[in-house]
């Protein structure tokens, strides 16, 4: 494949992923959450119970920036602070439920996006980009 064809097949990429990443925070627009915290409450829901270190490895952040978040996820009050039940030195984090409540609503509406987006191609062509994708991600 000629370097040329490369480089256009990078920038389509790059534009894709900059389109995705616009809709997303388009689809947060109605609670006011900027991605990283949607992703941080997605993170703390399905893992009730975490620690700030678990957070920020779930994150890829530095576990100073995990505090930062939760600050202000708990300022919301999409989640709450408890004591570490083996751990009295440690708290964990686990959603309210509004917390619960606000990502049910943000995984219905991306959910949604997700669907009119893809809609655009065939189901044959949604299985290729699905395979390209996992092959490109791995």
């Amino acid at each position: 494949m000629p370097e040329d064809d490369d480089e256009a097949l990078g920038e389509l990429l790059v534009r894709a992923a900059r389109g995705q990443r616009r809709r997303w925070r388009d689809t947060l627009a109605p609670w006011d959450l900027s991605p990283h915290h949607a992703r941080a409450l997605r993170v703390v829901t399905d893992r009730a119970g975490m620690r700030l270190s678990d957070l920020a490895e779930a994150l890829h952040i530095a576990p100073r920036s995990a505090t930062e978040v939760a600050d202000a996820l708990q300022a919301r009050g999409l989640v709450e602070r408890t004591p570490d039940p083996t751990d009295r030195r440690a708290v964990v984090l686990t959603p309210t439920a509004g917390g619960r409540l606000v990502q049910q609503e943000i995984a219905a509406a991306r959910a949604a996006d997700n669907r009119d987006l893809f809609a655009r191609l065939d189901a044959a062509d949604r299985a290729t980009l699905a395979r390209i994708l996992r092959t490109l991600a791995d």
